[in-house]
């Protein structure tokens, strides 16, 4: 206020007012009118600065409260794909190999139980690796589970249908022939599976069994289990023969195999229990670390084959499927096992090398 007053413009005016008369009407009002203007001046100039300091104030606690958040770790943050992820919807058929069928069955129970993938209805079908390649080609499943390569069933012609899919391998498994209990048995060479799926030999006595008749239980030509078997166990292909049975669906072939007397087979190693005799194979053992190793030669990869790349849903399937959480406990609890651990790797024509 007093700086106000001390200006030397309002104090030149002062002077000259106090020079004329008083009786000056006219000399009053302009010294009211003046003094009047002044005041005006000091109370906008309080005014202005109360309003600034408090503006300064209410601005504070929202300067205080962004400062956290603005020096916040970055692990304190939402990651890139959290913020901007959204819920994964759809439905996914996995149509295909019986020998991969119980895996791809607990996972998706496990998956879709799953709060992240609640949105996602998943479908497991058998039907044999065959008839899932011929599905996913022709667009009516999401995933074609299969125990053979593409390359392997769409050849000459068909050929470019192999090229369209993209192979996603889960888990590696073998394959065993098995027999009734009571054939007397537990070990059979290459020749001799041979001579008996090819019907040179038809009594287990021929190969150092009981005297019974062999009943063959074979797969269907669109099964991967039979064309494994066949190539790897047998080095050609088994024939349909007369009296044989035939049985596409793994679970049935083991049931069918421990009820029938003299009854040869072969499964998967997910599917063997003590209710059947899992034979060796030039007598060494149908196990994982024989697999691994590469010393028993009868297994297969485990693959789900997209058509091109997959949509969400099934990527997320499929992203679930080679998870820590379903290849540490899942695969190995049923007896497959991870591409992971194998010491080597085989590719579509059959070449093996070491890792």
């Amino acid at each position: 206020m007093i700086g106000l007053w001390d200006e030397p413009a309002i104090r030149t005016s002062i002077q000259i007012a106090g020079n004329h008369e008083r009786g000056n009407h006219s000399v009053k009002k302009s010294i009211v009118l003046l003094m009047t203007f002044v005041l005006a001046l000091a109370l906008a100039a309080c005014g202005s600065s109360n309003n600034g300091n408090n503006g300064s104030n209410a601005s504070s606690p929202s300067d205080s409260s962004a400062s956290p958040s603005a020096s916040a770790p970055a692990s304190d943050s939402p990651s890139p794909s959290e913020s901007s992820s959204e819920p994964v919807s759809g439905k996914v058929l996995a149509v295909g190999s019986t020998a991969l069928q119980p895996l791809v069955d607990q996972a998706s129970q496990k998956f879709m139980a799953d709060s992240k993938y609640s949105g996602v209805t998943v479908t497991v079908q058998g039907g044999g690796s065959g008839t899932g390649l011929s599905q996913v080609s022709d667009g009516q499943a999401q995933i074609g589970n299969s125990d053979i390569f593409a390359e392997e069933k769409f050849v000459d012609a068909d050929a470019p249908k192999a090229k369209e899919l993209v192979d996603h391998q889960v888990a590696v498994v073998a394959m065993a022939a098995v027999t009734n209990k009571d054939v007397g048995i537990d070990n059979l060479t290459k020749d001799q599976l041979v001579s008996i799926f090819t019907g040179k030999v038809t009594n287990w006595k021929d190969v150092g069994g009981k005297d019974e008749k062999i009943v063959l239980v074979n797969r269907p030509s669109s099964s991967g289990t039979r064309a494994t078997f066949d190539k790897y166990a047998l080095g050609t292909k088994s024939q349909d023969l007369a009296g044989s049975i035939q049985e596409d669906a793994s679970g049935t072939v083991k049931k069918l195999v421990s009820e029938t007397p003299g009854a040869i087979g072969y499964l998967a190693l997910s599917y063997l229990d003590d209710s059947i005799t899992v034979l060796k194979y030039e007598g060494v053992e149908a196990n994982s670390d024989n697999v691994i190793s590469g010393k028993y030669p009868v297994w297969a990869y485990e693959h789900m084959y997209t058509k091109g790349q997959p949509d969400a849903a099934t990527q997320a399937f499929l992203d679930y499927m080679v998870s820590d959480e379903i290849q540490n406990n899942d695969v190995t609890e049923l007896g497959y096992i991870p591409t992971t651990k194998m010491q080597v790797a085989r590719d579509a024509a059959g070449n093996v090398t070491n890792k």
